[in-house]
C-alpha cells in the first residue's frame, strides 16, 4: 500500500526534471532509475527516521536540489554525499533545513508519535523501517507530512497531533496514496 515519502515525491521530480523534447524518449526511463537511485540512497541513510523528512527534485544536466528537515547536522550532510555517489549525479544542492535543538520540541516528538501509532487506527503506518506519516517539529509547530490511506485516517491523525500537551499548531501535509 505505502510507497514511501520519496517515491511519491518521485513524480513531481520527474515532472521538473524531465524534457520534452523530440527524441528524447530513453530520457524518461534515465530519469526514472535516477529517481530510483537517489530514493534508495536516501532511505539507506542509518540515521534517518520518522522524525525527518527529505526529498529532491532532479533538474538538468544531473543536478539534484535537495529539501526537507532533518534533526541532526549529520543527517543533512551524509544526504548530500549519499545523492553524490549515485551514478547521474554531477551536481547537490542541499537544501535541507537543520530543525532547532529544542528540548520541549523533542518531548513534542515523542508524545505525537505516541499519540499517532500507538492507537490501533494508525498504527500500521509505523510498520517497517520507513514509516509513511512523519512527524516534524519546530518550535511547538508540528507537520504532518507522508501518506495514509484514506480521508479519515488523515483526518484522525491532525486531531492526534493537536491534542498533544505543548502543541501550538499542526500543519497536516499528508495525501491520501491511491494504490
Amino acid at each position: 500500500m505505502r510507497k514511501g515519502f520519496l517515491a511519491g515525491l518521485m513524480t513531481m521530480a520527474l515532472a521538473l526534471g524531465t524534457s520534452a523534447t523530440a527524441g528524447a524518449g530513453a530520457q524518461p526511463v534515465r530519469m526514472q532509475q535516477l529517481a530510483s537511485d537517489i530514493d534508495a540512497a536516501l532511505l539507506r541513510l542509518p540515521y534517518y527516521d520518522v522524525f525527518d523528512s527529505l526529498g529532491y527534485q532532479i533538474g538538468d544536466h544531473g543536478t539534484v536540489v535537495l529539501t526537507g528537515q532533518v534533526r541532526t547536522p549529520w543527517l543533512k550532510s551524509s544526504a548530500e554525499k549519499a545523492v553524490k555517489r549515485v551514478a547521474g549525479v554531477d551536481t547537490v544542492v542541499n537544501n535541507i533545513e537543520i530543525l532547532p535543538v529544542n528540548i520541549n520540541d523533542d518531548r513534542i516528538r515523542v508524545a505525537v508519535y505516541r499519540s499517532l501509532f500507538y492507537d490501533s487506527t494508525l498504527d500500521r503506518y509505523a510498520m517497517g523501517a520507513n514509516p509513511s506519516i512523519r512527524i516534524l517539529v519546530k518550535n511547538g509547530q508540528v507537520t504532518l507530512e507522508g501518506f495514509v490511506g484514506n480521508e479519515m485516517d488523515k483526518t484522525i491523525a491532525g486531531m492526534k497531533a493537536r491534542q498533544v500537551f505543548g502543541v501550538f499548531g499542526v500543519t497536516n501535509n499528508l495525501t491520501i496514496d491511491k494504490s
